[in-house]
Order: C-alpha cells, then structure tokens, then sequence
C-alpha cells in the first residue's frame, strides 16, 4: 500500500482509522474537536480559534503548553542522544533526574523505578510490592487492596486495584486477591466543601476490617490517590490518610500513592504527600513529570524497599521488571527542563497562592441550574451536574462539545462532573474567564 502525502495535516480528511480511547468515537467524527497547536494556556484548533485548556491537556501540562526551556531541551537532546537502553546501561541525565526526584520526595523515597506512563508506573509499585515481600521472605503477602472509585491507569494491575466499574466490567476477572476499600464521598455529609472535607477520616477503619477477613499475612499492599481524580474530585476526608499509614504500619503493609494526577503542584506542594503531611512507601508519579511533553512516569521507593532487593551475587539482576523507554533520553531532558522551569517560576507556591481565589469563583456557581456540588482543593474543581432523566453521562458530553464548538473551553468530564484543573501558570483574570465559559456551558446543558 502507498503512502499519501498529506498537504495539510493539521486538516485529516480521514478520522476512521484511529480508534481513539476514553472517546465517543462515532460522535467525534460526526463533529470532531481537533486542535493542532497550542501555547501557554491555551490550544488553537487549524481554523486559528483559541481554545482556553482549563484542563491542563489531560492532568499534564503543569506548565502550560510549548514552553521554550522543554521544548529546547527535547531538540537539544534528540540531536546529541536520541535512545540509549537502560538495560546494562545507562545515560547520565537519567541518574541527575532520579536523584532530582528524589530530593524532592518527603522521607527516605530515595529511589526512581522509571516507566513511561501512569499506568506503566502503578503496574510498576504493585510488582515491587509483592516482589518485596517475597525478598523478605513473606511471599505469602500477595493480596492487593484498591479503593472503590479509585482510579490506578488501564494495566490490568491498575483496573483490578482501582474502582471505576466502566473501567473493569468487560475485561474478566482481572487479578485475583484483590479487595477494596469504600469510596470516601459522602454528597450528604461533604457537599461544597473545599480542601478536606470534615466527614469520613472513619472510613479507613474499613482497612481493619479487610485485614481481619483475609489475615495480614496475606496482604501485600494498600493503594490509594491520595485525591481521586478522574473519578471526579475527590479530596480525602481530614485524618484520613493518616489513618491508613497508622493501619499499614500495625500490620506490615505498604502504602502506596498514586500520585500520577496530584504530583507536581497540582495541589500547591511537590507531591500530595507533603501537602498531608503523610509519609508513603512508594509513590507513583507521570503526566506533570515533564509537563505533558515526552511520555514519563516513574516510582518512587523507599530506600528499605530498594534495600531488600540489593542481595546476592552482584552480577544478577534484583528485579525482573523494566520497559523498552525507561529512562528515555529525550523524557528525561523533558523532565529536568519541566523541574527547573517549575523552581524558577515558583509554580507550586503559585499553586499555594491562587487557591483560595480559584476555590471562589468556582464555589460561585454553587446556585446555578442543575449544580448538585462543587469540591476545591489546590488548583482541583470537580463539579457534579444534575444528568439528563435516563441518559448518564450525556449532559457530560453536551458540555465537552459545547464547550469547545460554543465557548472555546477544553473541558474533562468523568460522566456528568465537570473537573476543572488548568495549567498553574493560569492568571487571576483567567481563573474568572475560565468559571464564566464554565458557568455558560453550565446553563446551556441545563435542561
């Protein structure tokens, strides 16, 4: 089959044969949503209409979008070291941003395992879980405890972990030894809170009782974001975490983060952890790893983790695990670029900052139409929408096509919530542009 020179890609005359995921693919080609730039705080679709992301790509671009210090070094990079293998072998920034990680990580996390996606990365903390345990000789400590309505990627260690039913009912039994904690929101007791809500650090008793059903010396890990994202906004209750580490710690089970989506400011510190006060095993991070930019993601392990591995002949591998474009040159330039851009315009303090005014224009839509609660937290707005009589998930995805067709917003929707999440570099006067189209989108959807 040849080959056709597109004159125009910005332009595909074809749509059919990418298969896009998360995505309504028959309607999407019926009226496509395309973009083929974008700078700073916006996206600009081939027509040259700009776009305001309040969404920061998908969780991503921290930073905003093309910004010239991670564009240059991804060019610079490709041209002096396009791929080295980090099997056997290493290359030096890989090392420089390992070390950077883990300066920046609370407690001992000392070590960077990376991978190149969230859900490459939580595939990753699970595996060295369990393999820890067996290094420690308790390899009778397999089983895995998720949360209902968390969300830990698409690997099947991420969906058997996580809680969001559309995103396991179709794909079998998934892992076996796998239990849940329950959700931690509660409409009636947290409506319209901001930051952590006062109801719920209870909930982690839960994790007792899981323990007594299934014994601790069968549990190897517990696996939470410390916020849930991308089922809508979820801020842990106060204590909550807390309360976890304390239950883990009892009984000799890791506690690990997800902190793909609350990572890198997000919630105006370097990681969740450090915001809550609350020391986990491992971390799990990507996405604002380098600002969207170059696939990465990575974990992030306590040195006694790391420790348990490093026994043996020297010359044996201590863990079989690792992917193709760990440590990818190009992800790691994009990574210390991200790093020092995020250091030197301070935008985890600007995150800090800007809370208390984002968390207000987005508590001033409380009143309108269909409105049925609003949660803040960092530069976070998850805003649940009354859906459609018999149709969930439709007034979700009016909002998303009038949003952008009607009021030049990129908009993130988990079924009818709204979840607001721009990049950090965002304006005081941004912040009111972004709520008006929201509150426009919000009326137009009403029914």
């Amino acid at each position: 089959m040849m080959l056709a020179a597109d004159a125009d890609q910005s332009r595909p005359n074809d749509l059919d044969a990418f298969w896009m995921p998360f995505t309504a693919n028959r309607a999407f080609r019926k009226r496509p949503r395309i973009v083929s730039r974008a700078k700073d705080m916006h996206y600009e679709t081939p027509d040259g209409q700009k776009i305001l992301d309040s969404a920061s790509g998908l969780w991503c671009c921290n930073a905003g979008h093309a910004r010239r210090p991670i564009v240059e070094a991804i060019q610079a990079q490709a041209a002096e070291l396009d791929y080295a293998p980090s099997f056997q072998y290493g290359h030096p920034k890989a090392f420089t941003l390992a070390a950077r990680l883990a300066a920046m990580a609370p407690g001992d996390l000392d070590h960077v395992f990376f991978a190149n996606s969230g859900s490459e990365a939580v595939d990753t903390a699970l595996k060295i879980a369990l393999a820890y345990h067996v290094a420690k000789g308790e390899g009778t400590r397999t089983r895995l405890i998720g949360r209902e309505r968390g969300y830990h990627g698409v690997g099947f260690g991420g969906i058997s972990v996580g809680g969001i039913v559309t995103n396991r009912k179709r794909f079998g039994t998934l892992l076996s030894g796998v239990d849940h904690l329950p959700a931690t929101y509660n409409r009636d007791e947290q409506a319209f809170t901001r930051g952590e809500p006062e109801w719920g650090a209870h909930l982690a008793g839960e994790l007792e009782r899981i323990v007594a059903l299934h014994d601790a010396s069968t549990v190897a890990a517990v696996i939470v974001e410390p916020m849930a994202g991308s089922t809508g906004v979820l801020p842990p209750p106060k204590g909550y975490l807390r309360a976890l580490r304390s239950i883990c710690d009892k009984y000799g089970i890791l506690l690990i983060f997800d902190e793909v989506i609350t990572g890198f400011g997000r919630l105006g510190a370097s990681f969740a952890a450090e915001r809550f006060g609350v020391q986990p095993d491992m971390i799990v991070f990507a996405k604002a790893v380098t600002s969207g930019t170059v696939p990465m993601g990575g974990v992030l392990v306590s040195k006694p983790i790391h420790d348990a591995f490093m026994t043996g002949p020297e010359h044996m591998v201590e863990l079989f695990h690792g992917y193709t474009y760990s440590a990818h040159p190009l992800a790691v330039a994009a990574g210390l670029a991200t790093l020092d851009l995020y250091r030197d315009e301070g935008l985890f303090e600007r995150a800090r900052e800007l809370e208390p005014a984002f968390a207000d224009a987005a508590m001033a839509l409380k009143n309108l139409s269909g409105v049925l609660d609003i949660r803040t937290i960092g530069l976070v707005a998850g805003i649940d929408l009354q859906g459609h009589a018999d149709q969930p998930g439709k007034r979700g995805f009016e909002a998303i096509e009038r949003g952008f067709h009607n009021e030049g917003i990129m908009m993130r929707v988990t079924g009818d919530t709204l979840a607001i999440t721009p990049p950090l570099i965002i304006s005081e006067a941004q912040i009111a542009e972004l709520f008006e189209k929201t509150a426009a989108v919000i009326k137009a959807t009403a029914q």
